[in-house]
This record gives C-alpha cells, sequence and structure tokens, in this order.
C-alpha cells in the first residue's frame, strides 16, 4: 500500500512538472533568420545607390549646369545650320538637336573652348568671369549689323567731340536721351572693312570692370546676327576677339555660306 501511494506520488509530481515547463525551442528559427538575411540584402543594395547617387549628385551640383561633353549639337537656325559642342552651349534646356530661335554660348579667352576640367574656374567662379566671352546666336532681324549702323544710327544719337580712347579706339558719346544710359560707342577704323563699332559701360577703374560690359553684333553664314559680350578688360584684344568669334561660328556653319569682310 505504502508502495502504491508513492509510485502514484511520483507519477503526479512528473506530470505536473511536465505540463509546467515550457516546450522546448531553438533560439533562432528558420523564419526570423531569412528575415534577417532580408533586410541585411536590402540595406546592402541601398547602401550601393546611395554612394552612386551621391556621386552622380555631387558631380552634378559642383557642375552646377555646366557640362564638359564634347559632343556636337545640330541646330537650325533660320537659314543657316550650325554645330557646336554641348560644353559651349551655356543653358542646359539648349542642349538638344533640331530647330531653334536661338542658341547661347560661352567660351574662355583666349582658348575659345567650352566648359572643361582645365578651365573650370573661369566658368564657376563668378570673380573669373571676366575671362569669358558670351555670345547669342539668333537669325537676323535687321539688314545691318553694329558697324553697319554706325552712319545711318548711331551717328545721329551722338553728342560731343570724339575723344582718343586706347588701343586705337575712338571714343564717342551718346545722348542721354538715346535710351542706352551709360553706355558709350568706341569705333575704329579696319583696313578693307567697315569700321569697328562696340558699345560699353566703362568701369570707373580697370580693376571694376565686369565680365560683359561690352557687346557689339556681326551678321555670319546666310542669315545669323552673332551678339557678344566680353569684358572691358580686354578691349586691348577687341581686333582678335573680332576675327576669333568669327571663325568659330564660320568654322561651325554646315552650309559654309561666310560672310568674311
Amino acid at each position: 500500500m505504502f508502495f502504491l501511494r508513492r509510485t502514484e506520488t511520483r507519477r503526479t509530481a512528473m506530470s505536473h512538472a511536465a505540463h509546467s515547463a515550457p516546450d522546448e525551442q531553438p533560439l533562432l528559427s528558420m523564419g526570423f533568420l531569412l528575415r534577417t538575411m532580408a533586410v541585411i540584402a536590402v540595406l546592402a543594395v541601398l547602401t550601393v545607390a546611395i554612394s552612386i547617387g551621391g556621386r552622380w549628385f555631387g558631380r552634378h551640383i559642383s557642375l552646377a549646369g555646366n557640362t564638359d561633353s564634347t559632343v556636337e549639337i545640330k541646330l537650325a537656325i533660320g537659314r543657316d545650320t550650325v554645330k557646336f559642342p554641348e560644353n559651349a552651349i551655356r543653358f542646359p534646356s539648349q542642349r538638344h538637336e533640331g530647330a531653334a530661335e536661338r542658341v547661347d554660348l560661352y567660351l574662355a579667352w583666349p582658348e575659345m573652348q567650352g566648359y572643361g576640367k582645365e578651365n573650370h574656374l573661369r566658368f564657376d567662379d563668378i570673380a573669373q568671369s571676366s575671362g569669358l566671352i558670351f555670345l547669342q546666336i539668333t537669325q537676323s532681324t535687321m539688314s545691318r549689323d553694329m558697324s553697319g549702323r554706325l552712319e545711318p544710327i548711331y551717328s545721329h544719337l551722338l553728342e560731343g567731340p570724339a575723344e582718343p580712347f586706347r588701343d586705337g579706339l575712338t571714343l564717342h558719346r551718346l545722348r542721354a536721351d538715346a535710351g542706352y544710359g551709360d553706355e558709350v560707342l568706341l569705333t575704329a577704323p579696319v583696313k578693307g572693312g567697315p569700321d569697328y563699332v562696340v558699345r560699353c559701360i566703362l568701369p570707373s577703374a580697370p580693376d571694376k570692370a565686369a565680365g560683359g560690359d561690352c557687346q557689339r553684333d556681326i551678321k555670319v553664314g546666310r542669315d545669323l546676327s552673332v551678339l557678344y559680350r566680353f569684358s572691358s578688360s580686354h578691349l586691348g584684344d577687341w581686333e582678335h576677339i573680332d576675327a576669333a568669334i568669327r571663325t568659330f561660328v564660320e568654322g561651325r556653319l554646315m552650309n559654309r555660306s561666310t560672310t568674311s569682310p
């Protein structure tokens, strides 16, 4: 009797122990491992994407709209077709082929080159913009360029005597009511052609010259008007700048109808 009671007590204790002890489980389930591996894979993909995207974004921020691509863009402007390298075209919206009302260019002087690694500071730093020449090329709306307008138009807007300037140039002052503000007219004789004519806002001191305070326009090709602006600090190179711009544009005409004086 005692033996039976003792055996029953032992069975009851073992039964309680079996019910009270939790089921044994593995520390890491297969589902948890799969989820962890998936998270690690996603993080790895994101890291690579951020790295690549960061480099791309950083490069485009540093270029600030500029490009060093020299791929040529063909444009039809009026009756002329021209092609320019992408890095010489100033605005990204104009860097596509086809018909265009105008194209804006910027070029480092005197190299006559577009944006690149070697000269990027002149394009990126406004304090160095005097080393650039800015061009705007459109279909001509006037029969005469700036030199051709000297006698029929500008000569009637001048006041006071002409003044010797420098570098072979003569200074003419424009009437206050002519609508040109503080601009003056500079002219110079050109052998075998019409006088050189340029309008400038002359700085009070040479070190205060702006990046585009002189402007002139010429006719190129069949029907192109090339308006260009440059710093008055380069007036000593007026003849070379004029010839270089004409050569640059004419050399990229696909119809090759030149208008050299």
